[in-house]
């Protein structure tokens, strides 16, 4: 299968491109510099220029040469907005396959580190986060796609970890950077839901053989409170673990940083489980803790 990446150089992206030039298929990936384009050509990926401002039609372009075509980026509002619009009415009565990345992020609450009880479904109504409504708006596109003959999908994960990620864990090594302790918000008992990049990958490549247009699917794989994360950092580097204000917190990790942070978004992935077999091979993400990357993260200035 020719697949398109758009995202490819990203963490998602890049893992999704590695995995399925492996798996045999030919993977091409979206490529705005020079720089990106040699270093995809490297990994076996071919590299297709354009970017999702002015040059978004040669994107739409190698859309439509590819057979499944992957959204994986982290773009603007703006730029997420138009290129989904573009995808879609590009490719309508094609039938060829459309997956979209998206995350957990639409159904965060804003709890200010205290635990929620709400946990949902790919099925479950929820009230969008008011930052995220570009992004369920995004979904809301594609998913309203599959009528008009594009085998169109979202995939929602919660918080992705693994080798080279940006997530809670590596925020909590970096508060210590600039606080001397392991740094969490409120009461810290606030959950991500959060799954492992290779099981990411993994339901992408279930998803490409037998989902359904207009499926959604969650990944999840297990729940660590940021209280929990804060004391097992503090733990590996002989530190205390501290809790923050919200004010505070946007001072370590910046306002968005700090509403994340703040944040619970739990999510069940009964659809990609039940309809596409899909089972977590990884639960624990506190393995990760002690590795040699995150505590270089809690040096100051490193």
């Amino acid at each position: 299968m020719n697949i398109f990446i758009i995202g490819a150089t990203g963490f998602v992206g890049g893992a999704l491109a590695r995995h399925l030039t492996a798996e045999g298929h030919t993977v091409i990936g979206l490529a705005r510099a020079e720089t990106a384009a040699a270093s995809l050509t490297a990994q076996g990926i071919i590299p297709a220029s354009g970017d999702l401002d002015e040059r978004r039609p040669a994107v739409v372009e190698a859309a439509h040469v590819a057979d499944a075509v992957i959204y994986a980026a982290q773009a603007g509002p703006e730029q997420e907005s138009a290129t989904v619009q573009d995808l879609t009415r590009a490719l309508a009565g094609t039938d060829k396959t459309l997956i979209f990345l998206s995350g957990s992020g639409v159904l965060l609450q804003r709890t200010a580190g205290a635990w929620s009880p709400d946990v949902f479904a790919e099925d479950d109504q929820f009230t969008p986060e008011p930052l995220a409504d570009f992004r369920k708006a995004a979904e809301d596109t594609v998913l309203a796609a599959a009528q008009d003959g594009l085998r169109a999908m979202v995939i929602r994960p919660g918080l992705i970890w693994g080798p080279g990620d940006h997530g809670h864990l590596s925020m909590v090594y970096q508060s210590v950077a600039g606080t001397g302790a392991a740094c969490y918000v409120g009461q810290g008992l606030n959950t991500y839901s959060h799954v492992h990049i290779d099981d990411v990958t993994r339901l992408f490549t279930l998803a490409l053989e037998k989902g359904r247009p207009g499926g959604l699917y969650h990944a999840v794989a297990g729940e660590t409170p940021n209280r929990w994360i804060a004391e097992r950092v503090a733990a590996d580097l002989g530190v205390t673990a501290r809790s923050l204000t919200l004010e505070e917190a946007g001072s370590v990790w910046g306002e968005f940083g700090a509403l994340v942070m703040a944040a619970s978004s739990r999510i069940r992935a009964i659809r990609a489980q039940h309809d596409l077999g899909w089972q977590p091979q990884h639960a624990d993400m506190l393995t990760m803790i002690g590795e040699e990357r995150l505590r270089r993260l809690a040096i100051p200035g490193a």
